[in-house]
């Protein structure tokens, strides 16, 4: 089969690295790639952006591509799901309508409300004046969220009604343009945060293993969200009994309320997750893969990727289950200066042909310059390593980091270490 993964990040670098390793996989595209998938075996990039569905559609066509697997939201938010099979075309992803739990932060608080799935108490808003009314009402910490998407970006932790107050303000005077003209304010709650992604075909799924994510820039988890520095596998506060209360409180209710409401959902499905001393809360939806969670997540898949994505595309999901490797694994993500506000862009990465079995390096924002390898956007590599112990993993890929050079690069130094040994 040929393969046609769209999107040009870290997820889709691991993504198509492993479905270049299926026996059924004659080749692996990426549209448009990058410039570590430009250097992997049966993997080939097309130089095709990933929102440019029309084109996407004359690709799979002209390159008789088997089956399309989506890796960002923007398209699948787009409908490009909905444009590939309406021209006959495989495509793995939800419908444009389902995939509004990630495309509207509005429209999920509503779903999960209705389908009496476990999240924080929250409130919509478009007018300034009433949304400080309701902090001033219940003050306290709070989440404000823009409610489109804004690359993982439109979201800020308010320690007080000043800092929401502010995050409020800003976001519904455009710091956000349209994604933030709707706002979703949310208590903040307290726990232990945790990544839980399937692979759905209707009321059918496989779970991949759990994951932790750092969405704070700074060690510490102090600095600005960004789409995420770095993240383990599997994560350190989910246990088997807690994992069958996430599958049978959360997951299975999510997939039969899509049911409940029209959507036959095919693809994966990621909750992010707060494990609170009242149980698993669900923070939010995805509608794919996790960036930069699907790295170590793929690093442990001993399942064959293609023959499961290509089962779930075409409603054939039911009995499958999932190989994984038992020894953990970790990722840090290697950052342009200053990211994630105004990440420089265009600088030469040394390093990465130096021989590390231990590590591999997933190529996020980079291309391919003259035969030099340059940055191309704010998180520019992801270096992950499975281990014998979480502690070994880390120890595999900071090692590696210190043998690439970008000027001005920045990385934590405690992805893994957060104290999240226990749950509330």
């Amino acid at each position: 089969m040929k393969i046609l993964i769209v999107g040009s990040g870290g997820r889709e670098h691991a993504l198509a690295w492993k479905a270049a390793q299926s026996p059924l996989a004659s080749e692996v595209l990426v549209a448009p790639g990058n410039a570590g998938t430009a250097r992997e075996p049966k993997i080939r990039n097309c130089p095709v952006e990933a929102t440019d569905i029309a084109a996407l559609i004359a690709t799979a066509r002209r390159e008789q591509v088997d089956l399309t697997i989506v890796g960002p939201e923007a398209p699948l938010v787009a409908g490009i799901v909905d444009r590939f099979l309406e021209e006959g075309l495989p495509c793995l992803g939800p419908t444009a309508a389902a995939a509004r739990l990630e495309g509207s932060k509005s429209f999920a608080k509503e779903f999960l409300t209705r389908h009496g799935i476990p999240t924080a108490r929250h409130a919509t808003f478009t007018d300034l004046a009433a949304a400080t009314r309701y902090l001033k009402d219940h003050p306290g910490a709070h989440v404000v969220k823009a409610d489109g998407l804004a690359s993982g970006k439109g979201v800020v932790v308010a320690d007080d009604e000043k800092a929401a107050l502010e995050a409020a303000t800003a976001m519904l005077n455009g710091a956000f343009g349209e994604a933030g003209r709707r706002i979703v304010i949310e208590e903040r709650l307290t726990g232990v945060e945790a990544s839980f992604i399937v692979l759905a075909d209707g009321l059918d799924y496989v779970a991949f293993p759990t994951s932790e994510d750092h969405k704070r820039r700074d060690d510490g988890d102090r600095g600005p969200n960004t789409g995420g520095m770095g993240a383990f596998s599997p994560a350190s506060a989910v246990d088997a009994p807690l994992e069958v209360v996430i599958r049978h409180e959360i997951i299975e209710p999510t997939l039969r309320g899509l049911k409940a409401d029209g959507h036959h959902y095919r693809g994966f499905l990621y909750a992010g997750l707060m494990l609170t001393a009242n149980g698993p809360k669900v923070l939010e939806f995805n509608c794919r893969f996790g960036d930069p969670e699907t790295q170590p997540i793929m690093m442990r898949l001993r399942s064959d990727l293609v023959a499961l994505t290509h089962a779930a595309a075409h409603g054939r999901l039911a009995g499958a289950t999932l190989e994984i490797d038992p020894r953990p694994a970790l990722c840090v993500v290697l950052a342009a200066p200053g990211y994630p506000a105004a990440p420089r862009l265009g600088d030469v990465i040394e390093g990465l042909d130096t021989a590390d079995f231990q590590t591999k390096v997933f190529h996020a924002g980079t291309r391919e310059d003259k035969g030099q390898v340059r940055s191309s956007g704010g998180r520019v590599l992801g270096v992950t390593s499975l281990g014998a112990t979480l502690e070994e993993a880390r120890e595999h890929v900071y090692r590696r980091l210190g043998t690439i050079a970008l000027d001005g690069a920045l990385y934590r130094r405690d992805i893994g270490r957060r104290p999240y040994g226990t749950r509330p």
